[in-house]
This record gives structure tokens, C-alpha cells and sequence, in this order.
């Protein structure tokens, strides 16, 4: 039997009327507010490792590493690997991603396995005789999917810095792929959400929505086809993916559904070693992801245009202020500059340089909050859906690793017998330069589609060092889903910490807001901000649109004086913080 589930026990009845994820955990928040309200805020706390990911049984199966000897790096692939067993909207084998590694001996290095496109893409493949962009064609089926990057860059990153051996760090997610797993309600909601797009597809309707008859919360999920993928990649590594007989199931998938991958971009993929891009606020030490990501080119830019603002209290007006005009100048210069830097001259060091945020520091200053925003000039200074986890470890080593299928259930393919979905990352490409993505992010020429090209992405893996001392050690682990909220969820995160001087479950429980220059909208939370401030904002000119929930966070802080490692959940989303 393919995808079976077993009736457990769940705890109520789910009908077809299931409240909305914002909802959810808006009312979940409100009721620990009622309530406990010291006990449920206070950070998960643990002496020794601290793994937080987007859901329970991969943050344990990290913890399993690290109790049988394994490093940072060693559990960090182990949660991705059980997150495509466990999280199957974004955690995943058919996709890709970063992985920033930072060494408490004081070197870092950053894992680039982010999808690639394959060799018969063109620039104009979601174009029509027109020259518009055909409505859906980068975001549904095989000809969605790039070249997936995850076996690869698990493997590389637990071959070349794990200590427990590839074969070790399967076995937790191997385990939950046969024996199964309880359905969270958020899993059971969020499969029934995502009908429409899995029930396009006979295998992803099969194994996710079990031909209909939904998960309910409490059964038991069972994936024998993924199982046995994992079983394959256990005993002969990752080739069996890439030239093996993973390989050939999804041949099979991409002729079926006539997709572009084929054997020879399967073999010639490859992870990619390179160094993390270094930043710095108020004497912390700032590790981000290089390009392809726009993510730490973006943080990097704006962090520097703030360091020496005062901005007040934390979601006054003064301070959203002065945050919503460096990302609208951020995100303007992302659109404008950013690409794969194998391919294209990308500006890092203009748009990371002081004297570029010198620049438009005094802009903003200068500027009425509705003046239009475009572009800067960074080359005058010149001398790249999705889960997140964080990661520390005894020693003080860490790991933040964001991968994606980019969007929820990526293109709603899944490669027949092998159990796992495709990415639908050619969406993250211009597929048309000036023409906003799915995520409504404008890109420019610099991240055109070519072959065997990587798209540009906004995942923004972070790593903070201590203000002191000749190696300092690390002080915050975070990342973000949510596609082009990703950057500034870690911006606001990183200044709740630093800048508000929260603890990290406050600082991830805040309420957020969001502008990306276009469209040229503030984004709010739904709840938390006082009406006052939202006025005043309106009254200075901002358009302001509410939304439910905006992105996620998992992290970590580690205090300083004690060594004590914290460890947040974000409660907009299932996760678990489990330490030890």
C-alpha cells in the first residue's frame, strides 16, 4: 500500500470548516496571555545543544544526534532530513537551500545548495506569443522544478563536517517514514488547504490526501515510498539520487509530466562550499548568506543604515519609521542588483558598505515618508516556501539552515515511487525582468532565467557573534520561512534582541510588519500594534494592509555570562525548541 494511514485517537472531530492557521495561534498567543503568561513565554532553556525547527519530531531527532555524539552539523542534517518526512510543505528532498556553519574555534562557512536551472531552460519559457507571462506556468508541474539541491548539500555538509557518518543521521528520518507519525492538527489543516494543487497530481493525492479521505488529526502517517528513497540514499550516499535509482524515478516523473530536468542535470549538479557574507551592528558580529540569496546582502544593508539611529522604543512609530524606509530601499536595490554572482556582477560590497548606508540614512532623514523610493547607486562604493531551523551544540558550534520547496507542496509533483515532492523554484527567476513573482517580489535583469543558473532567493540563514573577546562566541541562531518576508523577520528579530533587548521568545513572539518597495505597502499583523501608531503612519502617508501572520522564526540565543543556550519556537507555526 502507497501513503497508508492507521485511525489513531484524535482529539476532536475536524470537519471540513477548519479555522484559519492566523487564527490559530492568535488565539493561542491571547489565551497565554490569559493565562500562565510567565511560564509560556519564558525560552526553552538547556546546558549543553538547543535544536528549534518548524516541527516537534525533527527538533528531536537533532536532539538524538547530539545525545549519541554528533555536532551541530551532525543533527542539523538530521532535522532536515526528518523534516521532509514530518513537514512535507516545505521540508524536503525535492528542493534546496543554505546552510551557514559557524565554528566556536572562529572560522564559518556557508553550504550553497540552493536549486539550479536545468540546461534547456530559456530566458523566455514562461513567456506566450505575446511576451506575457503565462499565469501559473512556473509554479505548477515538472516544468516548474529546477535541478533539487538538498541530498546534495546534506550530504556534503555531513561528509565533510560530521562526525557520525551519513548512514547515522538517516535513521530518524527513515524511522518516522515507515513507522509513521501522529498528524498534527496544523499538518492535517494544512494538507486539506492544499487540495487544490496536490489533487492535480495522482501520486500527491494518493500519498497526502489519501484519494480524498483526509488526514484528521492523531492518524498515523506512514510513507513506504519515501522510506525506501531513504533506504536507498542510506546504503549507497547521495549518488543514488543523482545517478542511481532515485535518478531514474524522476526521469520517469519528469517525461510523464514533461518536465525540463533530465539525467545529465541531475549528475552535473553540485553543492557549492562558500563564505558566509560578515557584517557588523553595535560591535556584534553579523554571519549571513551570500549570493544567490539576496537575504544577507539585503540584512547586511539595512542593519547598516540603522546602527546608529536612535529608534525608540520597539513598534513606536519612530521606529517602524525609520525600519519601513530602509527596506523599501533594501528591497529596491534587491530588485535592482541581485542574481546568481556565478553568473552575473552582483555590487555586494557597495550595497554592504557603510558609506552606501551613510548615503541613504541621510535620505531618509531628509525625505517625506511618501516619496517615492527606486534604486541606489551601489557600484560607487565598490572598491545574491521554506523552513528554518537553528542549531547549537555542547561546544558552542552552530548551524542555521533555511531550505525550501519555494512554494507550500512546491509544484504539487511528486516523483512516482520515490514519495517526495518537487520544488517549483524557476518562479524565483525574472520570468519576465520588472514583472512581480508569486510572492510579488519585482526582479530585474541580473536574475533572468539561463541554464544552469540558480534563482535568486531571500532565504537569510543568520548567525550573530558576541560583541567581545578575540573568537566570540556565538550569541543568536535564527533564519525565517516566508518568501519575500524572510529578510525582514530576521531583521526584526535580530533588533528585538539587540537593539529592544528582548529575550528570544519575546523577541519571536512580537508582532511584525513588512514592505518590500513594491508593491509599496506596509504590512501588519492583525494584532499587537497600537491603533495610535497605525494612524500615525497612515497620517504620514504609508498605505497599510493587514494580514493574519507574517512569516516564522526558530531560534536560539545563548547568553553570554552562562553559557546557557535559549531556544524559541515560533508559535505562528508548529515548531519545537528541545534541548538538552
Amino acid at each position: 500500500m502507497r501513503g497508508s494511514g492507521s485511525v489513531g485517537a484524535p482529539p476532536g472531530r475536524v470537519g471540513a470548516a477548519l479555522k484559519p492557521a492566523g487564527a490559530l495561534w492568535a488565539l493561542g498567543l491571547a489565551v497565554a496571555v490569559a493565562g500562565s503568561a510567565a511560564a509560556t513565554f519564558e525560552p526553552v532553556a538547556a546546558r549543553h545543544g538547543m535544536v528549534v525547527s518548524s516541527e516537534a519530531h525533527a527538533s528531536e531527532a537533532g536532539v538524538e544526534m547530539l545525545r549519541a555524539g554528533g555536532n551541530a552539523v551532525d543533527a542539523a542534517v538530521a532535522v532536515g532530513l526528518a523534516l521532509a518526512v514530518t513537514h512535507p510543505f516545505a521540508g524536503n528532498l525535492g528542493g534546496g537551500g543554505f546552510m551557514l556553519i559557524h565554528w566556536a574555534r572562529g572560522d564559518s562557512v556557508f553550504v550553497d545548495y540552493r536549486e539550479q536551472a536545468p540546461a534547456a531552460a530559456t530566458r523566455d519559457m514562461y513567456l506566450d506569443g505575446r511576451g506575457q507571462v503565462i499565469p501559473g506556468a512556473s509554479i505548477v508541474g515538472a516544468r516548474a522544478a529546477a535541478v533539487p539541491g538538498t541530498v546534495a548539500g546534506l550530504a556534503l555538509a555531513e561528509q565533510t563536517y560530521g562526525r557520525l557518518g551519513w548512514a547515522r543521521v538517516l535513521q530518524p528520518a527513515m524511522r518516522l517514514a515507515r513507522q509513521g507519525f501522529p498528524v498534527s492538527y496544523a499538518l492535517a489543516r494544512s494538507l486539506r488547504e492544499a487540495q487544490g494543487l496536490l489533487g492535480r497530481f495522482p501520486e500527491s493525492r494518493h500519498i497526502f490526501l489519501r484519494d480524498g479521505r483526509f488526514y484528521e488529526p492523531g492518524q498515523v502517517f506512514r510513507q513506504p515510498e519515501l522510506a525506501e528513497t531513504l533506504e536507498q540514499l542510506s546504503a549507497h550516499g547521495p549518488q543514488a539520487f543523482y545517478r542511481g535509482p532515485v535518478a531514474a524515478q524522476i526521469m520517469a516523473t519528469m517525461k510523464k509530466y514533461h518536465g525540463l530536468v533530465s539525467a545529465a542535470d541531475l549528475a552535473a549538479y553540485q553543492a557549492k562550499l562558500r563564505q558566509p557574507l560578515v557584517g557588523h551592528f553595535r560591535g556584534y558580529t553579523i554571519l549571513s548568506a551570500p549570493p544567490p540569496s539576496s537575504g544577507g546582502v539585503a540584512l547586511i544593508e539595512m542593519l547598516n543604515i540603522l546602527e546608529p539611529l536612535d529608534l525608540g522604543a520597539p513598534d513606536s512609530f519612530a521606529s517602524m519609521r525609520l525600519m519601513i524606509e530602509a527596506m523599501r530601499r533594501a528591497y529596491a536595490d534587491r530588485a535592482a542588483y541581485l542574481g546568481d554572482a556565478d553568473f552575473v556582477s552582483v555590487p555586494v560590497v557597495g550595497l554592504t558598505s557603510r558609506a552606501y548606508a551613510a548615503q541613504l540614512r541621510a535620505e531618509i532623514l531628509a525625505a517625506r515618508p511618501d516619496a517615492p523610493v527606486g534604486a541606489g547607486q551601489p557600484e560607487r562604493y565598490e572598491s545574491g516556501q521554506t523552513t528554518h531551523y537553528s542549531v547549537v551544540d555542547a561546544e558552542g558550534n552552530a548551524v542555521a539552515n533555511t531550505y525550501t520547496l519555494n512554494n507550500g507542496y512546491g509544484s504539487g509533483v511528486t516523483v512516482e515511487g520515490a514519495g517526495f515532492l518537487l520544488n517549483d523554484e524557476m518562479d524565483d527567476f525574472a520570468a519576465k525582468p520588472g514583472t512581480p513573482n508569486m510572492f510579488g517580489l519585482v526582479q530585474g535583469e541580473a536574475n533572468a532565467i539561463a541554464p544552469r543558473k540558480r534563482p535568486l532567493s531571500s532565504m537569510t540563514p543568520t548567525i550573530v557573534l558576541g560583541n567581545s573577546g578575540e573568537k566570540p562566541p556565538v550569541r543568536l541562531v535564527l533564519g525565517s520561512p516566508g518568501g519575500g518576508t524572510i529578510i525582514n523577520t530576521v531583521l526584526e528579530v535580530l533588533l528585538n534582541v539587540l537593539a529592544f533587548h528582548m529575550d528570544i521568545r519575546e523577541a519571536v513572539t512580537a508582532p511584525r510588519f513588512h514592505n518590500q518597495w513594491l508593491p509599496d505597502e506596509v504590512v501588519v499583523e492583525k494584532w499587537g500594534f497600537s491603533a495610535d501608531t497605525l494612524e500615525r503612519l497612515r497620517e504620514a502617508g504609508y498605505r497599510l494592509r493587514e494580514r493574519s501572520r507574517i512569516g516564522e522564526c526558530e531560534a536560539v540565543e545563548i547568553d553570554a555570562a552562562t553559557g546557557w543556550r535559549f531556544g524559541a519556537a515560533d508559535p505562528r507555526s508548529d515548531g519545537k525548541a528541545v534541548g538538552y
